[in-house]
C-alpha cells in the first residue's frame, strides 16, 4: 500500500489528496508598519490564501556581528544594519495584534524563527507550525529547539546541499515534517528554480509532503510546481513590488495572489485521478463523430 504523505497543520491537513495549502509570506514586507501588515493580511484573505507567514529575529543574536556596523539607506534614513534590524522587527504588542487579527479574519499565521529566543517568543502564540528558513538549516541547536515545540515544521531547502538537508531532517520529527524546494535568490532566475527537485524529493521522502517556496517573478512556474506534485506553496506577498525592501521585487501583489490562488484551484480540479474514462459529456460527440461505436480493433 502506498504511504500517505499527510501532516496536520492547525485545522488543515496538508498532503496527498488534499487541497494545496497556500502561504502568503509577509516576512518583513511590512517594513516595520503594523498597519501595512494588516493590509497584507487582508490581501491574503481576499486572495483566498490559507496562511500568512512572518519572520521573527532577535537582532543581536541572528545578525552576524560582521554586519552590525555596515551602513545602509533605509526609509528612516541612513543607519547601521543592526539598527535597521531592530527598527523593522515586530515585538510583543505587534504580534499580539497580528495574532488577534488573523484569528478574527480566519486565516492561519506562523513565522520563521531565526534564533532560539525567537522560537520562545513565537511559541507563546501557539502557532500552527514553524518555518525553518533556508538560512538557518545548519543551525543544529535551533532545529532541536523548534522540534521540541512539537509543532509541524516546514523546512525550506534554499542555499543548501543534500547533505545539509539530510542532516536537518535527521534532527526533526519525520511525521511532522514538510519539505520545500527553494532557491534563495531574490528574485530568482528561471534556470535556477530547478522545479524537478520537487519530483526528486517526492521520490526520496515517500512519507513527507513536498512543497515549493518561490522567489521568482511571475506565476507560471508556481503553477508548474503544483502540477509536479507540490502539496503546499509559499510566495511572498506585497502591496507594491516597487516598495522599499529586499524581498519586494520577488513578491506577488494582491491582485496577482488572487489569480494565483484561483488558478491553483482550477489546476486541482483539472488534474483528475489519473484513471482514463469516457465522460458522459463526451458521449454526444462520440455518437456524432465516431464511425464505429464501441468497437475494439
Amino acid at each position: 500500500m502506498k504511504t500517505q504523505r499527510k501532516v496536520q497543520v492547525g485545522d488543515r491537513t496538508i498532503g496527498d489528496g488534499e487541497p494545496v495549502y497556500i502561504i502568503a509570506e509577509i516576512g518583513i514586507n511590512h517594513n516595520g508598519s503594523l498597519n501595512m501588515a494588516k493590509k497584507l493580511i487582508d490581501g491574503a484573505v481576499f486572495a483566498g490564501c490559507d496562511a500568512v507567514k512572518f519572520q521573527k529575529r532577535t537582532p543581536e543574536i541572528s545578525t552576524p556581528m560582521g554586519q552590525w556596523n555596515l551602513e545602509r539607506d533605509t526609509p528612516w534614513g541612513r543607519m547601521t544594519y543592526i539598527d535597521y534590524r531592530r527598527k523593522i522587527e515586530f515585538g510583543l504588542n505587534e504580534f499580539t495584534e497580528i495574532d488577534s487579527y488573523c484569528k478574527q479574519k480566519g486565516i492561519h499565521w506562523f513565522a520563521s524563527a531565526w534564533d532560539e529566543c525567537a522560537v520562545d517568543f513565537i511559541e507563546q502564540f501557539s502557532p500552527v507550525a514553524f518555518k525553518l528558513a533556508s538560512a538557518t538549516i545548519t543551525d543544529i541547536e535551533l532545529i532541536r529547539k523548534i522540534r521540541n515545540t512539537g509543532k509541524p515544521v516546514i523546512l525550506s531547502s534554499g542555499m543548501s546541499s543534500m547533505d545539509q538537508i539530510e542532516q536537518a531532517i535527521s534532527l526533526l520529527d519525520f511525521q511532522k515534517l514538510l519539505l520545500a524546494q527553494s532557491t534563495s535568490t531574490y528574485p530568482c532566475k528561471l534556470n535556477e528554480l530547478n522545479l524537478m527537485v520537487i519530483r526528486s524529493f517526492l521520490k526520496k521522502y515517500n512519507a513527507v509532503p513536498i512543497g515549493y517556496s518561490g522567489h521568482e517573478t511571475g506565476l507560471a512556474t508556481t503553477y508548474a510546481a503544483v502540477a509536479l506534485g507540490a502539496s503546499f506553496i509559499e510566495r511572498h506577498i506585497t502591496l507594491d513590488r516597487a516598495l522599499w525592501g529586499t524581498d519586494q521585487a520577488a513578491s506577488v501583489e494582491i491582485g496577482g495572489m488572487f489569480r494565483l490562488v484561483k488558478d491553483i484551484r482550477d489546476i486541482e480540479k483539472a488534474m483528475g485521478d489519473g484513471k482514463k474514462i469516457v465522460y458522459e459529456s463526451e458521449k454526444s460527440a462520440q455518437k456524432k463523430l465516431r464511425k464505429y461505436h464501441d468497437q475494439l480493433v
